[in-house]
């Protein structure tokens, strides 16, 4: 049986439910062009104007408001001896003494994904089992009912490295790439009429800096930014640990985002590629496993705790 899609709009942004053989998937177009939603001015956008809460701010806040400053590399020190192992159709296993905490998407005045909010932090030891089929009844802990209910746990997910399931898209001090099937429908893309138009007109200092914003706030890693005249990656600096995302704008609850280069192994043995930010599925619907594609909310997954 082939796949379906159909294009919905949730507030202000656009997404594409498609079917799959016992799954749904909820996902967002990266082809650059008539497909998107019609271009926007960027001097229609009270976002790159101004903001009520203040002025756009690229330096580190903790993990709470705002967006952490730009860095380099996509592995931190920090992260040596940390690990996620992905069982056979069971949990994670998180090792290694790693933070875990929830992890808010706050909307702007608009309605947009803004800011990341910190609201609760676990006392966790130095191992931990995290649910991966979406049924335990103990969440984001592993109750054993991955058995209960027969969970299919397969991964699915290619072992390419990201640069190479990558569309570039080329603006005139950034350049863009996007991983379309990395998308965990967190939507900070949106403000300012989106990131793919906010790169091509990245000649623009405020467009260029609402762009980077943007994409530093995509906690699946979907999105990557360079800067063309130094060749660096423009990534966020943030520290090893994993975050509960929560969504109350769509009233559902989203992936772990692994955040600050931990390590993330197969049942297999085999590693995946270690980046600086990943959202891992923890619903049970991603077509992509281990990796979120947005499924929890076309499947209104949501785990009580917001």
């Amino acid at each position: 049986m082939g796949s379906v899609c159909r294009w919905v709009r949730l507030g202000n942004h656009f997404g594409r439910i498609g079917t799959d053989p016992g799954h749904r998937r909820l996902g967002i177009r990266s082809t650059w062009g008539a497909e998107r939603p019609n271009r926007l001015s960027l001097v229609s956008s009270p976002r790159l104007r101004s903001h009520p809460r203040g002025e756009i701010r690229l330096t580190p806040t903790s993990t709470s408001k705002g967006m952490p400053k730009a860095a380099g590399p996509n592995v931190r020190a920090g992260a040596s001896g940390m690990k996620i192992v992905v069982t056979k159709n069971g949990p994670y296993v998180v090792s290694g003494h790693v933070p875990l905490s929830v992890q808010v998407i706050r909307p702007n005045e608009e309605g947009l994904s803004w800011n990341w909010e910190e609201t609760k932090t676990f006392d966790v030891g130095a191992e931990y089992e995290l649910c991966r089929c979406g049924h335990s009844k103990n969440k984001p802990f592993c109750d054993q009912s991955h058995l209960r209910a027969r969970f299919d746990g397969t991964e699915t997910a290619t072992r390419q490295p990201y640069a190479r399931q990558a569309e570039t898209i080329d603006g005139p001090t950034l350049l863009l790439e996007d991983t379309e099937v990395l998308c965990a429908f967190a939507r900070f893309c949106d403000p300012g009429g989106k990131i793919w138009n906010l790169v091509g007109q990245s000649g623009d200092p405020a467009a260029r800096k609402l762009a980077i914003r943007e994409g530093m706030s995509c906690p699946g890693g979907r999105l990557v930014l360079h800067d063309k005249q130094s060749k660096k990656t423009i990534e966020p600096e943030l520290p090893p640990s994993i975050g509960l995302v929560e969504d109350p704008a769509l009233g559902v609850s989203g992936p772990l985002w692994v955040r600050g280069g931990i390590r993330i192994e197969s049942e297999d043995g085999k590693p995946y590629e270690i980046r600086n930010r990943v959202a891992l599925c923890r619903c049970g619907a991603s077509v992509n496993k281990p990796f979120c594609n947005g499924s929890h909310a076309s499947i209104q997954f949501n785990d009580g705790m917001v």
